[in-house]
């Protein structure tokens, strides 16, 4: 049963009484954030659109923070691997002579939706990144920039046979005959679509058979005693490639079932990579992730919980110990989004409805707007979970909040004259989240390509009156 989040008198006044008041261009406004994670290994910081400035301006100032005073050395996105990986290079030195800015690091993010990482955020992001990792000596100790989804099957496979034309030379010829499985599709849906309907058998063996070669010469590679640091990291790059193939197969094989078959394999492979990396750049290395707050909010804490869904937040918690994890999501009351009508569809600017009365967003909005000091910052953030015992949390407020009440989702996608069937569900938000972080008045988060359509709905909106600083 959801709860009504209209008024709420107790709710509204625990919220006021345990907010903490978060500015903009404040860093200092994040340190009980920092000092409630503590010494966890992994932090997962999400976003409620994949299309908000904020969110993402939040989530990267939050990740300079675990990067200069807490040792971070990943950032793993929920983002392509080889596109990433060009930024990876960039932001490390690594390919000066081929990358020339930030914006050309980038330019492998052509798959729909780009403009989750061709943005102005990401490339100011990225920036520091790259003046921040110039300081550092050893390039063991740089940060490095990572894709952990699964959707690059083709330009995985590309990327496979590359590495071994350079590297193995004696198994191009294995990984060439078994990726050619693949060739007589003209996309990874139309081979989805054979595979599921058997007009032609699956690739399934012959993905397998590259990726156990991959593996083995990855083992005795890193098992010689004088291996060049940057051979090894040439090598787990093109394995993780291959990993890719194999479970982006498996994805788009099942991708014509529903349910939680896909969405399963996607999240366990995305906290596979994950572990992958962590094992990869050694002991002691943390990690931050970027993802949506349906992948890093634990799943058990949600309705997907019924649907026996899995997300990367309950594999990490389970995988780790919830103790060596930190989870922040964000939620807001209304705005503008950048976000597609459909799949493959440009990137449009849109307004965002005010939340439904009886969501989460509701009353976290009403709790605002009823408190002035509150009200003059335009957002704020509440803890529910602390590593650190200093930190003073209360059972009460998260007794409260853990009644399930609607949240808001909104992906590429947005669809707002469908909106209570196609971007809410029900969840219990102390447990879900460590953290939620609530920004009343959202912006539409800027595109690098900005397509006509985006352009004339940011000329023809109104803006908002709601006092926001910047």
């Amino acid at each position: 049963m959801t709860t009504s989040s209209k008024s709420n008198p107790k709710a509204l006044q625990l919220i006021q009484e345990y907010a903490q008041r978060l500015r903009f261009n404040t860093l200092a406004d994040y340190d009980p954030i920092l000092s409630a994670i503590g010494d966890a290994q992994v932090v997962m910081i999400g976003e409620a659109s994949h299309g908000s400035h904020e969110f993402y301006f939040h989530r990267a100032e939050i990740t300079k923070r675990l990067i200069q005073e807490k040792g971070f050395t990943i950032v793993a996105c929920e983002a392509d691997w080889p596109p990433a990986y060009r930024v990876n290079r960039w932001v490390k030195g690594i390919s000066l002579s081929t990358i020339e800015d930030a914006d050309d690091a980038l330019k492998d993010f052509t798959r729909f939706p780009s403009w989750m990482w061709r943005n102005t955020v990401i490339v100011d992001f990225i920036t520091w990144l790259r003046k921040y990792n110039d300081q550092l000596d050893e390039q063991k100790k740089k940060i490095g920039f990572f894709g952990i989804d699964l959707y690059s099957l083709q330009s995985s496979r590309e990327e496979v046979i590359k590495y071994l034309e350079k590297n193995a030379p004696d198994l191009v010829k294995i990984a060439r005959k078994n990726y050619g499985c693949f060739e007589k599709y003209s996309d990874e849906h139309q081979y989805g679509i054979c595979a599921a309907t058997n007009l032609n058998s699956s690739c399934e063996k012959e993905a397998i058979k590259v990726l156990t070669k991959m593996l083995e010469r990855h083992a005795q590679l890193i098992a010689k005693e004088k291996t060049d640091n940057m051979e090894v990291d040439e090598s787990f790059y093109a394995m993780e490639n291959a990993k890719i193939v194999r479970e982006a197969e498996k994805y788009y094989r099942h991708m014509f079932e529903g349910g939680q078959i896909t969405w399963n394999i996607r999240d366990t492979h995305m906290c596979d990579c994950l572990q992958d990396l962590l094992n990869h750049c050694g002991p002691g290395t943390k990690a931050v992730i970027w993802a949506h707050n349906s992948h890093v909010g634990d799943a058990r804490e949600t309705e997907s919980n019924r649907a026996r869904k899995i997300n990367i937040g309950q594999l990490v918690r389970e995988r780790f110990g919830i103790e060596n994890t930190y989870n922040i999501g964000f939620t807001t009351y209304t705005g503008t989004v950048t976000a597609a009508d459909s799949w493959d569809m440009d990137p449009d600017f849109k307004h965002v409805r005010p939340s439904l009365n009886e969501s989460i967003e509701f009353l976290l909005h009403d709790a605002l707007i009823k408190n002035s000091t509150m009200s003059s910052d335009g957002q704020y953030f509440l803890l529910f979970r602390s590593n650190n015992s200093s930190v003073e949390i209360s059972k009460e407020l998260n007794n409260e909040l853990h009644k399930k009440r609607l949240e808001r989702a909104i992906g590429v996608i947005y669809r707002p004259h469908t909106e209570r069937q196609s971007h809410y569900f029900n969840a219990s938000i102390s447990t879900q989240f460590d953290c939620i972080i609530h920004v009343e008045m959202t912006r539409a988060l800027r595109p690098l390509e900005i397509h006509p359509t985006w352009t004339q709905a940011e000329k023809d909106h109104v803006p908002d009156t709601f006092p926001m600083a910047v």
